[in-house]
């Protein structure tokens, strides 16, 4: 029956009448109903549930007897939802700017920050935050953002890009804390971001919030009106009083000279000639301004204080420092109303007041709040309203607070939630409304572009996507393509992927986008160019893989879809290979896969769209085997000795389902997460972890991970401090030492590593973290040329079954120059690893310069991200005095991985023969990435001086 799975998938459909692509038809939008099933199987999977409960009904037989019935079962439930198609998996454009040439635009980016002035570098650093949105790695994203906050001059920009930061960690999903906290860095604080002015290097100290003493601040004190009244308490005596203010019956005793110091349009009624000014009482009634408020003004005019009155009174106030342009008292009640804003329904009362009266500070304030709660704000039909209609846009812009920089973070939260929804697509048009530099323009509209592209209105996505190439956003030619083919011109879209192939350099994506625009060889052809220029796009695997499936070649088809998992784990990916399995009825496979797909995207939804995956487990745990707790820890230490990081990641979701909340598990799939390069997924995990952790000490450390991987490392080791101070344990201390080791490389700091390791290691823990801390503190020996030690500590931790420390190992044989015991040692990893890319990279530096090459060779097969073996290959060519076959070798690679060290090392290669332009082209593009490397500013600072001479 192995190989009969999806045959009867088919003769099902037939049955019914119809084909798996019809039988999508009738659900395209991919919703679910109120029981979590989805689309035509819905009955059937109900019926399916009640076969299910029959089964678990009869205890008495076991799970060799249960096996074939439910296996029938799970045959007939799968083929409801159709079979795999190859229409189905077709790319995706992508949401971000994407340049033709990347380097080139690195290059660029970094000239003009170097050029521009103070007022501008934030937002440079925003471009450039744009350009690595669409990267891999995260950090840089970060990086930039935080440089964005440092060099942020205005009010409005802090306010905004504190916010983001504190998005980007997601602290909303931290139980317990306010969107007001303050994290300890002046960075992120809600005070300082209401402080104007440039001070970048404040932005990086810790804030005063924790620091300031502790009084009776909080404590109101309001002056009622016989305290307002004009009395002496000041210093002034009844006769200083010249002049009175009448509002109704009310007489407000006031000093003309201090009246006519709040404005000039005061100055000029009480001075200049107007009636008022040989009047000794004044009619106000007609201000707007109660007899309180009056008092109040009098009170400023010699006080320059608000401090003391109410509330209500200062809004009062407000109001008449705009009508009669008091600005020194509008600045003090725009102060004063912004330090009572402190929570939504504080900001929501106080924003309206606000915008009426154009108060800056009060605005920043209120949207401070508003933007620290995101995405929760934003189901608030008013704040919502107020973001996304032209009128709010205008009047935000009216107190100062609209901008570019604000509908960016507000657009990028709105598309992570639910990219069709009509708030996007607002917020994406005031985006558009507030482009007025080129790359502002290109963001916007190709933005629109995909998410029309998502809504099915191709013809307005067209119509966008043509706006963001005549900004000249190239890559929206890929767009503009797609929706001609949406909309039945595939010859057209053909076409013009095939003009831009030839007016362009080629790159992988090109070539892919126009493979979906043609057949058989022409279309084989063109995914084979795509995989070649940039081997880590995943959908010419996933088409070939669904090809060999249509022929009947499920194995092969497994083997394609391995080379894609093996460097990218994506959760269509493993959706794929799952459906695979399930056809040759490896069952427990699928279950892995599943598994591990459900924690990278918790709600993904399988098969089209048309089962939740969390159903999928329920019916394939009924076909496999179930293994209580202990079972799942000896499960979980085969597969971590053996560098299996997807199967660890399917048994530790196992572990989670029998004991869910479990803080310790759900660190543990951080840490593997982190090390797939799943980043997002990583980040949930350990906030889940923290939110779960049963002692405040446990909550500490995973608080302190939480800022060590953004960026934060000094806060990192005082959380960790204060778990220490609570109880002594393993991974506090570890924390402690991980971020030391990485932060110091001085020897006294690892020695000090080296005492923090090893109170870890006395500190109970089990196996999979001792191996962890005895691996880190043998490295650290290596740094202090304590070999001995290193050695003893990387065979304890292979006797706890810690695989990795077999590199480590064969590092301390090479350092004692025994490559032969050093070369074993690897091979020893290679045989025991199933993901071993890294490991044939490692052996190949302990061996000849052919098995070098063959290792080499093999680790860029089984890994194209890893840049070691272009480097050496690069370098190796340079020894031969192939020039030119040394640039292509980097060359090829930096087109799909833009790597620093690729650009240093071509930089260095270009300099050597003496091509200075390109040599500070490409030390450009790399201090881009990273501004402070020192070799690269050496190159590049002799390669100008040549240049100039």
């Amino acid at each position: 029956m192995q190989h009969n799975i999806f045959a009867t998938m088919r003769s099902l459909n037939m049955i019914e009448g119809c084909k798996g692509t019809q039988i999508y038809a009738f659900n395209q939008s991919g919703k679910t109903t109120t029981n979590g099933y989805g689309g035509v199987g819905e009955k059937f999977l109900q019926h399916l549930h009640e076969r299910v409960n029959s089964v678990r009904s009869k205890s008495n037989r076991n799970y060799q007897a249960m096996q074939p019935k439910d296996n029938a079962v799970l045959v007939e439930a799968l083929a409801s939802y159709g079979i795999p198609q190859t229409d189905f998996i077709e790319p995706q454009i992508e949401s971000y700017l994407k340049s033709v040439n990347f380097v080139e635009t690195l290059a660029d980016v970094y000239r003009r920050m170097k050029g521009c002035s103070m007022f501008e570098i934030s937002g440079m650093y925003l471009e450039q935050c744009a350009i690595f949105k669409g990267l891999s790695d995260p950090k840089l994203f970060r990086k930039c953002l935080k440089s964005g906050r440092e060099h942020a001059v205005d009010v409005h920009s802090k306010v905004v890009l504190s916010a983001w930061l504190r998005f980007d960690r997601r602290e909303d999903e931290l139980i317990g804390v306010s969107a007001m906290d303050c994290c300890g860095r002046s960075i992120e604080c809600p005070r300082s971001s209401l402080v104007s002015g440039y001070n970048p290097e404040l932005a990086t100290d810790p804030c005063s919030c924790h620091q300031r003493p502790v009084q009776d601040e909080d404590t109101e004190v309001f002056v009622g009106d016989d305290e307002c009244s004009t009395s002496i308490s000041h210093g002034y005596e009844e006769e200083d009083y010249d002049m009175s203010f009448c509002i109704g019956e009310e007489e407000v005793r006031c000093r003309r000279f201090n009246m006519a110091s709040l404005s000039r349009p005061f100055e000029v009624m009480l001075y200049d000639g107007f009636m008022e000014s040989r009047r000794e009482k004044i009619n106000f009634s007609q201000n707007g301004i109660s007899a309180k408020g009056m008092k109040a003004a009098e009170m400023f005019s010699r006080t320059k204080s608000v401090e003391s009155f109410d509330p209500e009174t200062v809004l009062e106030l407000l109001s008449l420092a705009n009508k009669f342009c008091c600005i020194e008292m509008k600045s003090a009640c725009d102060a004063y109303l912004a330090s009572l804003v402190f929570d939504m329904d504080s900001a929501m009362l106080l924003i309206e007041y606000g915008l009426e009266e154009t108060a800056y500070v009060l605005v920043a304030a209120c949207l401070q709040v508003l933007l620290r709660e995101l995405p929760n704000s934003m189901h608030n039909p008013n704040v919502s309203r107020l973001f996304c209609s032209s009128e709010g846009k205008d009047r935000l812009a009216s107190a100062g607070h609209a901008s570019f920089l604000l509908y960016y973070f507000l657009t990028q939260t709105a598309m992570e939630e639910d990219m069709k929804s009509n708030t996007t697509v607002m917020l994406l048009e005031r985006l558009g409304e507030f482009s007025s530099l080129g790359w502002q323009k290109q963001l916007a509209f190709h933005q629109l572009g995909c998410v029309m592209l998502e809504r099915k209105e191709y013809k307005d996505a067209q119509k966008w996507f043509e706006a963001a190439v005549e900004a000249g956003h190239v890559y929206s030619l890929a767009g503009i393509a797609r929706a001609k083919y949406k909309r039945g011109h595939m010859y057209k879209a053909y076409k013009l992927m095939n003009s831009l192939i030839s007016d362009c350099t080629p790159c992988g994506w090109m070539y892919q986008e126009r493979s979906l625009y043609c057949h058989g060889k022409e279309k084989t052809m063109d995914l084979s160019t795509a995989t070649e220029l940039d081997p880590t796009l995943s959908y010419p695997y996933k088409y070939r893989a669904m090809s060999m499936v249509e022929e009947n070649r499920t194995e092969a088809a497994i083997s394609e879809i391995d080379k894609i998992i093996g460097f990218k784990v994506s959760p269509d990916c493993l959706e794929l290979r799952a459906w695979f399995l399930i056809a040759l009825e490896d069952y427990e496979g699928a279950l892995r896969d599943v598994r591990a797909l459900l924690t990278l995207d918790p709600q993904y939804v399988m098969f089209h769209g048309k089962l939740q995956g969390d159903k999928l487990v329920e019916l394939l745990c009924h076909t496999v085997q179930q293994r209580n707790q202990a079972d799942c820890w000896m499960q979980l230490y085969d597969r971590w000795s053996s560098v299996d990081d997807i199967g660890s990641l399917g048994v530790v979701h196992h572990m989670l389902a029998n004991d869910p909340g479990k803080s310790l598990l759900l660190f543990r799939q951080s840490l593997l997460l982190l090390r797939l390069n799943s980043h997002r997924a990583a980040m949930r995990s350990l906030r889940e972890a923290r939110n779960q952790a049963t002692t405040e000490y446990e909550r500490l450390v995973y608080e302190g991970w939480i800022l060590y991987d953004t960026g934060y490392r000094e806060e990192a080791i005082s959380k960790a401090e204060q778990s220490i101070s609570i109880q002594r344990s393993f991974e506090a201390f570890f924390l402690k030492a991980y971020v030391l080791s990485e932060t110091n490389s001085d020897s006294e700091s690892s020695l000090y590593v080296i005492q923090l390791l090893e109170e870890a290691l006395r500190c109970p823990s089990d196996g999979l973290r001792k191996g962890q801390a005895l691996s880190n503190l043998a490295s650290i020996y290596v740094d202090v040329d304590k070999l001995d030690n290193a050695i003893d500590c990387y065979v304890n931790a292979l006797t706890i079954k810690h695989t990795r420390a077999h590199q480590g190992l064969a590092r301390v044989y090479h350092l004692k120059n025994q490559r032969k015991a050093a070369y074993d040692e690897m091979t020893k990893l290679i045989e025991k690893a199933s993901y071993n890319a890294s490991a044939y990279e490692k052996r190949s530096e302990y061996c000849d310069r052919e098995l070098a090459k063959s290792d080499l060779t093999m680790a860029t097969k089984l890994d194209p991200l890893r840049t070691y073996p272009y480097r050496y290959k690069a370098a190796v060519l340079m020894d031969d005095h192939k020039e030119s076959e040394a640039i292509s070798e980097l060359t090829k690679v930096i087109a799909f991985k833009p790597d620093l060290h690729l650009l240093h090392l071509r930089a260095a290669f270009h300099d050597s023969m003496n091509e200075p332009t390109s040599t500070i082209r490409d030390c450009e593009a790399a201090l881009c990435l990273d501004s402070s490397h020192a070799d690269t500013l050496e190159l590049y600072s002799k390669a100008r001086q040549r240049s100039n001479e």
